[in-house]
């Protein structure tokens, strides 16, 4: 990864999509990148959120809340020259939220079709986050409007294609 343009310094980057968009693979790709820490808001989740979305049962906004507090703050405080995180983020109004703590972030939207979120889930295993909330997640997804810093990348790329888009989409708006 070529590093001759550098993003500015206290960049904030929200990594996020549906379940099955890479959020946690890219984010930990593009923050290694950028040489900034990576962190997976899921583990900011409380117990009870976890256990719900394991037993198949979509989270409510009250169930949020409080979560995407601590991922605004997470940003907001990180000491580091920036920070990526990923986040779901679906809602324009979780977005909101995270920006009323940390108002410059950007946002990676990590974007798919049905068939190519549908096919990396069910390669996956080990995570809390079962397959058949995916629909529930596409119909909550609200796209990003013009007024949100944010770059849209579609995952239908190779890895590398979507890290070197995603690099080049942070470098160009942390400017």
């Amino acid at each position: 990864m070529n590093n001759t343009n550098p993003v500015t310094p206290a960049t904030r980057v929200v990594v996020m999509g549906v379940s099955g968009a890479g959020k946690s693979t890219i984010g930990a790709l593009v923050a290694d990148a950028l040489d900034f820490p990576f962190l997976d808001a899921d583990s900011l989740h409380p117990l009870e959120n976890i256990r719900k979305m394991a037993d198949g049962t979509p989270l409510t906004d009250e169930d949020r809340w409080p979560w995407l507090d601590l991922v605004g703050h997470e940003l907001a405080t990180t000491q580091a020259a920036g920070i990526v995180v990923a986040c779901s983020a679906l809602k324009r109004r979780y977005r909101d939220a995270i920006r009323a703590k940390a108002p410059d972030t950007i946002f990676l939207h990590l974007d798919g079709s049905l068939e190519v979120l549908s096919a990396r889930l069910e390669g996956r295993s080990g995570h809390f986050m079962p397959p058949n909330l995916l629909a529930s997640q596409l119909a909550a997804l609200e796209p990003m409007e013009g007024d949100e810093t944010a770059v849209v990348i579609n995952i239908a790329g190779t890895m590398n294609e979507i890290l070197d888009e995603a690099v080049a989409g942070i470098r160009q708006l942390g400017r």
